[in-house]
């Protein structure tokens, strides 16, 4: 791969390495990550349980990685020796605010109370702390936090007591200043390590992510004007739960990259279209790939005008600190209006097809004799009149053909949705098959859980009764011996006593 065009060389919607010159970071996963002028900066993460707390930089044309030294912000009046420098911390969120990247959150040993927003200013090399106002969020990790125009959108996570979250906040970037945001609806279970996004700047999507004990794999969206959750059907391909994955949306193209349930990592990327919302698999790795790691970072580049995906770090039974890129390819710029069902889309053209037919009606219902009456009093030639009707009646042949191909249309999204409600319910028909087969093996189970206790029951009595018949022969052994000794001790005076009476022994 050459350095200087080497992303030109790229197959579109595949993972490659990146062969890189010098030496690479420390292995790492749950850092925080971003793009900024074609460099990846990496900060902080965690290895072998221990948090780390440096900012590493990746430069995407030499293709080398270098350590970014960090100074801490300090004033005239400030006291060098109580400056905080960079905690170590893994876990927290990485955004580009500017020339600075504001971290938020995240696990370290800088303990408080309530979230901190810590920054890198790239062009200064300064670290330090943002005072924030307002209803400022408790300390969590696992959260998500979504840059909209100039503000954060924060959700969910775990606070400091592992207690499960699924809150929204808000944190103006211009003012710093926090808001609760109050939402109605169901929202979506309590959860961390899920992932978000924003489509059209209006509605935030949320998708998998975990509790204690359960991995999710479902799609959530908050309308931001309207502040309502609501949880759409998906269509296309289907997407196993997973946590510690990461999204990246790109025109409307939301790539779900790694994660896993603790079992396995998810070696698909996934892809969501967010107009029609439709998921896809757009390519798979080995289930031991770093792509199908937990805890990796992936950010989108642009270089040369062109948009790409970078992956880094993660774990999947190892850590890895390898770089990978993709070339998505750019999708059709026509699609329907965002989140347009079947039946939606059936209700639109229903409404065109009525919308054309009046119009053809009221020509059909046209007066052309008074047409010709009042042009002549206007002086208009026959001819005219003539070339108006013929106009006319082209128009009506025109939106004719038009009625017939919404008809079909209609038709067509009709069958669709025939379809989709026949698989609907062969679906619910083998739902409750297979729940009646559950129901039948949980009664098999229980019927099972009983003798077994029934038959530990008598395996107890049988082990007393062996003890019992045990002691038995211990007892019987015991007094066998003791007849033996007391027979011997017999004969043994016997002899003696035909002795004293001059007896002989034979």
């Amino acid at each position: 791969m050459a350095v200087n065009n080497w992303h030109n060389e790229l197959a579109y919607d595949n993972w490659v390495p990146i062969t890189v010159s010098g030496a690479r970071p420390a292995a790492r996963y749950k850092h925080g990550a971003a793009v900024v002028d074609e460099k990846l900066y990496i900060a902080g993460g965690s290895r072998n349980g221990r948090n780390l707390s440096d900012v590493q930089v990746f430069d995407l044309r030499s293709l080398t990685w270098s350590t970014l030294k960090l100074k801490a912000n300090v004033g005239k009046d400030d006291d060098n020796s109580s400056q905080e420098i960079l905690p170590a911390t893994s876990n927290q969120n990485m955004i580009r605010w500017g020339e600075k990247l504001l971290l938020l959150g995240g696990n370290s040993r800088v303990s408080s109370a309530e979230l901190t927003v810590r920054y890198i200013d790239i062009e200064t090399c300064q670290f330090g702390v943002i005072e924030t106002s307002g209803s400022v969020p408790v300390a969590r990790v696992g959260q998500s936090a979504t840059l909209v125009g100039s503000k954060v959108i924060l959700f969910g996570g775990e606070d400091m007591n592992r207690k499960l979250l699924n809150d929204v906040h808000v944190l103006d970037l211009e003012s710093m200043t926090w808001e609760m945001i109050k939402t109605t609806q169901k929202p979506p279970a309590p959860r961390y390590d899920h992932s978000a996004a924003i489509q059209g700047e209006r509605y935030l999507l949320i998708f998998g992510g975990c509790s204690h004990s359960v991995f999710f794999n479902d799609l959530h969206l908050l309308d931001m004007q309207t502040m309502e959750w609501s949880q759409p059907q998906t269509q296309g391909d289907l997407v196993s739960p997973r946590a510690g994955h990461v999204g990246v949306n790109i025109d409307g193209s939301w790539f779900i990259v790694g994660g896993g349930d603790n079992r396995s990592g998810c070696p698909e990327t996934l892809v969501l279209d967010m107009s029609k919302l439709v998921w896809s698999v757009l390519a798979v790795v080995k289930q031991k790939d770093p792509l199908s790691s937990e805890g990796l970072s992936v950010c989108s580049a642009l270089i040369d005008g062109e948009k790409y995906l970078l992956a880094f770090g993660g774990y999947n039974g190892r850590y890895s600190n390898e770089v990978f890129v993709m070339r998505p390819k750019a999708k059709d710029t026509m699609r329907p209006k965002i989140f347009q069902s079947p039946a939606a889309a059936a209700a639109a053209a229903s409404v065109t097809s009525a919308y054309a037919l009046s119009k053809s009606e009221k020509l059909d219902f046209m007066q052309l004799d008074d047409i010709n009456i009042k042009s002549s009093v206007n002086g208009h030639p026959k001819d005219d009149i003539t070339d108006k009707i013929e106009a006319m009646k082209e128009e009506k042949r025109l939106l004719v053909l038009s009625i017939a191909e919404v008809k079909a249309e209609n038709s067509k999204l009709g069958g669709e949705i025939e379809e989709i409600n026949n698989t609907h319910a062969e679906l619910t028909k083998e739902l409750q098959s297979v729940q009646g087969q559950l129901v039948a093996e949980r009664s098999r189970c229980f019927n099972l859980e009983a003798k077994i206790a029934e038959l530990q029951k008598m395996l107890e009595s049988l082990q007393s009764v062996e003890e019992e018949v045990q002691a038995l022969r211990e007892k019987k052994s015991a007094l066998d011996q003791e007849m033996e000794l007391a027979a011997t001790a017999q004969r043994q005076g016997s002899g003696r006593v035909w002795r004293l009476f001059g007896g002989s022994e034979k």
